[in-house]
C-alpha cells in the first residue's frame, strides 16, 4: 500500500489533485491539520470531485496524532532540500508513506533533521525554487509503484484488445 501524506495543506486545488492521483493508484491519503480548506461532502460536492469517493482519506490534528497511529516503518520525507535524489531510495516495500509539506513552507526543520537519511529530492535546476505540489506526489507515487511493480494497478487499457 501507498501512504501519500500532506502536512498543513494550503491549497485547495493541489489536495484535489493529489486526491485525483490516489485514487488512480489506490494510495491512501492523510491530512494533517491545520487544513488550508474545507473537505466536507458540501465543500468536495461544490467543487465537482467525483472521483471523491475512490480516496481513503484519514485526517489527523496534528503530526503527534499522526504518527502515534501509524508509526514511521518506510517513511520518506519529500523536501527541496534533501541530501539524495529519489531514485537512490528504496521504495519498493509493500507500504511505504511519502510525506509533504506545505505548500508555502514545506516540512518543518526538526522533522527534516529527524528523518534527515529518509529525505529525498527531485532534481531541478539550481535557480527553481521547487515543483508544485500536486506534481511532486505524482512523480514520487508513481516512482514507488514502478518499484513495487505497479501493484493492482491495470498496465494495459482498451487498444491493447
Amino acid at each position: 500500500m501507498l501512504n501519500i501524506v500532506l502536512v498543513e495543506p494550503e491549497i485547495p486545488h493541489n489536495t484535489g489533485a493529489i486526491a485525483r492521483t490516489c485514487a488512480a493508484t489506490g494510495a491512501t491519503l492523510h491530512l494533517i491539520k491545520p487544513l488550508g480548506f474545507d473537505i466536507s461532502d458540501k465543500a468536495v460536492k461544490r467543487c465537482g470531485l467525483d472521483y471523491w469517493y475512490l480516496v481513503t482519506i484519514k485526517v489527523y490534528e496534528n503530526l503527534d496524532e499522526y504518527f502515534e497511529k501509524n508509526g514511521d516503518r518506510n517513511l520518506f520525507l519529500a523536501t527541496t532540500k534533501a541530501p539524495q535524489n529519489y531514485s537512490a531510495a528504496d521504495l519498493s516495500g509493500s507500504d511505504v508513506t511519502l510525506m509533504f509539506g506545505k505548500e508555502t513552507a514545506g516540512l518543518p526543520e526538526w522533522l527534516r533533521e529527524k528523518y534527515r537519511e529518509r529525505c529525498i529530492r527531485i532534481p531541478m535546476v539550481d535557480e527553481a525554487r521547487s515543483l508544485n505540489l500536486s506534481n511532486s506526489v505524482a512523480i514520487l507515487a508513481y516512482e514507488a509503484l514502478r518499484q513495487q511493480g505497479f501493484p493492482g494497478l491495470l498496465s494495459q487499457g482498451s487498444m491493447a484488445e
